[in-house]
C-alpha cells in the first residue's frame, strides 16, 4: 500500500474523507460534467468523492455549475487540483466545497480511482493523505 502525505495551498476550508476520482485530461465544468448528475465525460460520477485533477478549463459558467451539483449533493466532497484557475475558486467558495492547490503531476499519474484520502483544509494550508 502507498501512503503519500502532501502540504498544498488551501483555499476554501474544510475536512474531508472519501475515495478519489482522478481526471488526467483538463475539465471544463460548463459542458464537460452534467449540471443534473455530475457526471463526467468518461461516465464517473463527482457524487461521495474528492475530485483530482491537473487543471480545469474555466467558464464564467461554472460557479454555477458547482452550485447547482452541490445542491442536488452532485458535487464532488472536496477538490483538489494542480493550479486552481478563477472561476473554480469562484465555485469552490460559492457551493462551499474544501478546495486545495499545488498536487505534483507525478503524484496525479501514480494515484487511481478508489485510492482513498483525508483532506484537511484549512487555509493557507493543506494536508492530503493519500492511501492506495
Amino acid at each position: 500500500m502507498d501512503i503519500y502525505v502532501l502540504k498544498l495551498h488551501g483555499i476554501v476550508e474544510g475536512v474531508v474523507r472519501a475515495k478519489l476520482v482522478v481526471y488526467r485530461e483538463p475539465l471544463s465544468f460548463y459542458g464537460e460534467v452534467d449540471k443534473n448528475t455530475g457526471q463526467l465525460p468518461d461516465g464517473r460520477y463527482l457524487a461521495n468523492h474528492i475530485l483530482v485533477l491537473k487543471q480545469t478549463r474555466g467558464s464564467t459558467v461554472a460557479p454555477y455549475i458547482l452550485y447547482g451539483l452541490a445542491r442536488k449533493q452532485k458535487a464532488p466532497l472536496a477538490i483538489i487540483v494542480t493550479k486552481a484557475e478563477p472561476m473554480l475558486i469562484a465555485g469552490a467558495i460559492l457551493a462551499q466545497i474544501p478546495l486545495a492547490e499545488g498536487i505534483p503531476t507525478e503524484i496525479i499519474e501514480s494515484i487511481h480511482d478508489n485510492c482513498y484520502a483525508k483532506a484537511t483544509i484549512e487555509p493557507p494550508t493543506a494536508t492530503i493523505e493519500v492511501q492506495c
